[in-house]
């Protein structure tokens, strides 16, 4: 099924009545694998040890490694395919200069291609069902569909067992990186701005603009990419989900950030896109606050940012004073009518029922200033009940809440790497050019160097 934009704002997608290729699935598996006229390749010379971060599939069918394609088979006609060779010299090697950062399922390294065009290779963990799986997602999606505000898929790499990806490469590293970096200098609120319309309007375009709409599933600040405008980039679709407007949702097993998911997702795997709604909103919360979304080195309900949040949004919207949620760093240096608009969204973004938070379109007009925001949702608006701090109509309960917080932090602090149990991935990046912040500032000690 062929995904197809229902505007053209920012954006270009393949036509499905122009296409002259088959789809991803048509051509998976081939008829029979062509191996390597130089044999299987030698173990990658970094190759780390990594969680999968899950074992969950995105696919029905068997479990077994799926058979590569036929060198040759192109999902697109935009898109390039690579050998192995050409990949191993564009990136020197893979060395470790060019590694950009590492993840779950994989490392990135910055290569530059014969043409002189730099891309970020991402190259799978070998033997890993889930990373077969992120593979096949990340083409399946993210070949079709093209906007000012994704990540680009260059082309792939299929030989033998090994699985490369090759993306557009984003020079300024992550949003992560510029808000929690050590050392580095803070942003300035129009550049905040900015980033959060960005993403805003990436996110858009996968619900609302593409059919079947795409839900991201993993939006966190390690998945939004700058470039040196500050233009906002959504990276990483590996856990990307294809849903028809038939189904109100969908079951599957959950995978994400800690910090970022949401309830309802969190708690039954129940998906659909008003989960990444609630994610772009902490996401949100940490661009005005500058704080990331779990510290463990802080009090029970002081840990988790929304935690401390909730209420102070709550008086924020009721009086117009900002200044408690507002990053030091900035300090008065914003526009209030800005920054009201911002913490209106984050408010009905972050609501615990589903289906009182708005569509990702209504954000981004909100943010805008198209559209006032007491249109944003039901009653987020300066004197009513914010929706998160009474659950008498919501369909997600206090005392469930509660239970799912105390179980999540157990997870996120009870073992160095809870991406090993297969249901939730640790809060780094494999995208980006320096480290973020030390390890000590993540749930897991674990350290991050920007992309997944």
């Amino acid at each position: 099924m062929a995904t197809k934009c229902s505007t053209t704002r920012e954006c270009s997608c393949c036509d499905s009545s122009k296409a002259s290729f088959p789809t991803f699935s048509a051509l998976w598996p081939p008829p029979s694998p062509i191996p390597s006229p130089q044999g299987p390749h030698p173990p990658h010379p970094l190759r780390p040890q990594m969680s999968s971060g899950g074992t969950s599939s995105n696919y029905s069918g068997s479990s077994n490694s799926l058979i590569p394609l036929s060198p040759g088979m192109s999902l697109s006609m935009s898109k390039s395919t690579f050998t192995y060779e050409e990949l191993a010299s564009a990136t020197d090697g893979f060395s470790k200069a060019n590694l950009l950062g590492q993840g779950g399922f994989g490392y990135v390294h910055k290569g530059v291609l014969t043409n002189g065009k730099e891309v970020a290779v991402k190259q799978l963990k070998d033997g890993s069902g889930q990373g077969e799986r992120e593979f096949r997602a990340e083409v399946e999606i993210i070949s079709r569909v093209h906007h000012k505000h994704l990540v680009s898929l260059v082309g792939y790499c299929i030989t033998g067992s090994q699985r490369l990806l090759v993306y557009e490469f984003v020079p300024n590293n992550t949003l992560e990186f510029h808000l929690h970096g050590k050392g580095r200098p803070a942003l300035e609120w129009p550049s905040r701005l900015k980033i959060a319309l960005g993403a805003a309007k990436g996110l858009a375009y996968l619900h609302e603009d593409c059919q079947p709409k795409i839900i991201h599933r993993d939006i966190k600040s390690a998945n939004i990419l700058l470039d040196f405008n500050f233009e906002a980039k959504v990276a990483d679709f590996g856990l990307a989900k294809l849903t028809s407007d038939t189904n109100t949702h969908v079951s599957t097993r959950v995978m994400g950030t800690f910090g970022y998911l949401a309830p309802e997702y969190a708690s039954s795997g129940k998906l659909t896109e008003k989960s990444d709604v609630f994610s772009y909103g902490v996401v949100l919360l940490e661009l005005i606050t500058g704080r990331r979304p779990f510290d463990s080195s802080q009090t029970f309900m002081d840990d988790s940012l929304l935690d401390w949040a909730r209420p102070i949004l709550t008086r924020a919207l009721e009086e117009g004073n900002f200044s408690p949620l507002v990053d030091p760093r900035i300090g008065n240096d914003y526009s209030r009518n800005e920054m009201a608009r911002v913490v209106a969204c984050i408010a009905s973004c972050v609501q615990h029922s589903a289906k009182r938070r708005p569509r990702m379109n209504q954000v981004l007009r909100a943010l805008e200033g198209q559209v006032s925001l007491s249109d944003l949702n039901e009653g987020i608006t300066p004197g009513h009940n914010m929706g998160y701090s009474s659950f008498g109509s919501s369909d997600y309960d206090t005392m469930q809440y509660n239970d799912d917080m105390r179980k999540f932090r157990k997870m996120a602090l009870g073992t160095h790497d809870y991406g090993s149990t297969g249901q939730y991935s640790n809060p780094t990046s494999e995208y980006g050019v320096n480290g973020s912040s030390s390890g000590e500032a993540h749930t897991t000690g674990k350290q991050s160097r920007g992309f997944t």
